[in-house]
């Protein structure tokens, strides 16, 4: 029988300050599940996408270790390969870990691992943000920032409240964002002070959405809107919905679409997976259904 080859692709710089011991039982699992494995340390932003698409064909199962910015790194690679994609696994390493709370991977290196080696396939969609992948979160306007701009030692060090320290310093300059947008045919121009597409449960470690109004392989988003409010009362009514999750009411706009189209003339700041993505006037994002199919 032919023996499986696995890839894992490890980003030395997510959860820094965690040791490195369990990842070597993470290792010795796979072996000892059949796998031959070879390990992949990035050295910069984009190397994990370009081994993964030089190298992915090689293999039957490749890894991410790090957080929600390697996993996406190692996403784009796979969906750029042109033949068969290997089996997709995950090892979060990171400070916030959405996605992978979302899916209930375990934390533990170990106990993941032998989740992937039970070798119990979930299909996933994928989402496309002007040809750009992304797994869980495509997110526009305020505390967008805060996801890619708390600096790597204080995600290692304070986790959520990393995101939450850098969004505070969104507060003064709250802004709306004028744009034009369609959903799914559904005209939803207007002001908005945050948007966001995602397939999870939570975006950013902060917003949460119902497990069970989230399903990850039905060619579906669960689209979040937030109207710029009129009057400090609106604020406060929509703090509350937020924070209550009450997503359908208080002027809140929550849909489950496959596509947006998006216009703005302004400079629109973007976050894909918690990484950068430059403002550009004009944004499709569509979901790529089943494109995936991990082992957890």
């Amino acid at each position: 029988m032919k023996q499986r080859r696995l890839l894992m692709i490890v980003n030395p710089r997510a959860g820094r300050n965690k040791s490195r011991g369990p990842l070597f039982d993470a290792v010795s699992i796979f072996s000892e599940a059949g796998y031959l494995i070879s390990v992949h340390q990035t050295s910069a932003p984009g190397d994990a996408v370009e081994t993964v698409v030089r190298e992915g064909g090689k293999y039957d199962l490749v890894v991410a270790v790090g957080g929600d910015g390697t996993l996406n790194e190692v996403v784009s690679g796979l969906m750029q390969m042109k033949k068969k994609r290997p089996l997709l696994g995950y090892l979060a390493q990171g400070s916030t870990n959405d996605f992978a709370s979302c899916l209930h991977i375990s934390r533990t290196p170990a106990s993941a691992a032998a989740a992937i080696a039970r070798n119990v396939p979930r299909q996933l969609d994928v989402g496309l943000w002007n040809l750009r992948s992304f797994v869980y979160v495509a997110s526009f306007g305020a505390f967008t920032r805060s996801s890619y701009a708390a600096p790597q030692s204080a995600k290692n060090a304070l986790g959520h409240l990393a995101y939450i320290i850098e969004g505070m310093k969104d507060l003064n300059s709250l802004r709306p964002y004028t744009v034009r947008l369609t959903a799914d045919g559904e005209i939803l121009d207007g002001e908005y002070l945050f948007g966001a597409v995602c397939n999870s449960t939570s975006i950013g470690g902060l917003m949460k959405l119902d497990p069970e109004r989230v399903v990850l392989d039905d060619g579906l988003f669960e689209m979040l809107l937030i109207p710029s409010p009129k009057t400090p009362a609106d604020l406060q009514t929509l703090v509350h919905a937020i924070l209550n999750q009450e997503y359908d009411s208080h002027g809140l706009i929550f849909r489950h679409v496959s596509a947006i189209h998006l216009e703005t003339d302004q400079e629109l700041p973007w976050s894909l997976d918690g990484e950068y993505a430059s403002s550009v006037p004009v944004v499709d994002v569509v979901n790529c259904r089943r494109a995936l199919t991990m082992l957890l």
